[in-house]
Parts: structure tokens; sequence; C-alpha cells
């Protein structure tokens, strides 16, 4: 199986011999909000997720700061031939709605990595990204939509917004008001494992939100 997690960076935080673990293997595919960005490697959630898992767990941050779906995608085959993951975890997008990429495109790139990790026999966890105000509430919900959709037609476990219980927290924001802070990423990693838990402990593949 394979955990896949959608970062920014690729960052392998496992044991000596990945090949050897006992416990599940998770890729993560992210931008920077996964990347821990402007702060050290061992504050961000995906260390904080390695911890969580133990030694026998191993993870691999492949998330990279302005990373969009489509350079996901094209990234996702050689990760899952060289890491064999279990579950795949997707946290991509954000940057997608910054440069105007269209939503279908957008939706594509999505449904096709999904499509790759599954050939690679690995579960999936879809996490949303909530675009900033400025960009209208009618095109934010339309981009919010996109990860419904998919993880419907895909049935996929999804959690709808990453930063949940963060973005709208200054305290736990960066100055750019974009990049969450070290505080806020025990919560970030609690909104994932509400819905990875699962993925890791039965090997239950669930579309439900929660």
């Amino acid at each position: 199986m394979v955990v896949m997690l959608v970062v920014a960076g690729i960052t392998l935080v496992a044991t000596p011999d990945p090949a050897a673990a006992a416990g599940p293997r998770i890729l993560i595919l992210g931008d920077s909000l996964s990347a821990a960005y402007n702060m050290p490697t061992e504050a961000g959630w995906v260390a904080l997720l390695r911890e969580r898992l133990g030694e026998d767990a191993v993870v691999v941050n492949a998330a990279i700061s302005g990373e969009t779906t489509a350079g996901a995608r094209a990234r996702l085959p050689a990760a899952l031939d060289t890491h064999d993951p279990d579950v795949v975890v997707i946290a991509l997008g954000g940057n997608d709605g910054l440069r105007g990429i269209s939503l279908a495109a957008f939706r594509d790139n999505l449904t096709a990595m999904i499509t790759q990790a599954r050939q690679a026999d690995a579960k999936i966890l879809l996490a949303g990204v909530r675009l900033p105000s400025n960009y209208g509430s009618a095109f934010i919900e339309r981009f919010l939509g996109v990860y419904e959709e998919v993880a419907n037609a895909t049935g996929v476990a999804l959690i709808p917004r990453l930063l949940e219980g963060v973005a709208e927290n200054r305290e736990l924001m960066q100055a750019d008001g974009i990049h969450p802070n070290e505080a806020a990423q025990p919560i970030i990693l609690n909104t994932i494992w509400s819905r990875l838990e699962t993925l890791v402990v039965s090997g239950e593949d669930s579309a439900q939100t929660g």
C-alpha cells in the first residue's frame, strides 16, 4: 500500500533502511504549507507525524515550495517507484489558484495523481487548500468544490481544509498571512491525523469527510 502526503520539497524522514521498516510508508506530496516553510524542518507537521508514528514508520516529505498539481503529477511516478508508499497524502492546490490555472486542469491533475497512486496499490488522502479572501468568495467556493468533486468521483478520503482552525487565527500565521507558523503545526497534524489514522491503522480507504 502507499500513503502519500502532498508537501513541498523532498525530504526523507525515515528509518535508515526504509525497505526493512515494519510500519507504514507514507509519501507526502505538497507545497510550502507542508515543507516547514520559514521554520526548522523538525518543527513542521510532517516531522511531527514521523514522531507520532514511531521508528518503524517511513515518512517521505516530497513537498516543494511553489509546487503545483502539474509539477507533482509529473514527479509522482518516480516517487512511487522509489519509495513504494502504503499511503499517499496529496495536499496541493494553493499555487494552482495563485497562478490562475484553470479549474478543469486542476481537477484533471488531482484525478490523475489519485489514479497513479491507486495503480501503485496505495491508499490516498486528499487535503484541500483555501485561497486568500481577495480571490472572491464565489471563486474560492468553486475552487474548494473541486476537491469535493474529485473525492466523490474517486472515493478517496478528504480533508476539506488543511488549515482548518489555523488560517482564521492570526496568532497561528506568519507575517505574510499565507503560511502557518510553528505554533500551528501540531494543529495541522491533528487535522491530517483525523483522516489519516484510519488509512494507517485499519487500511480502510474512505471518502467520508468526518
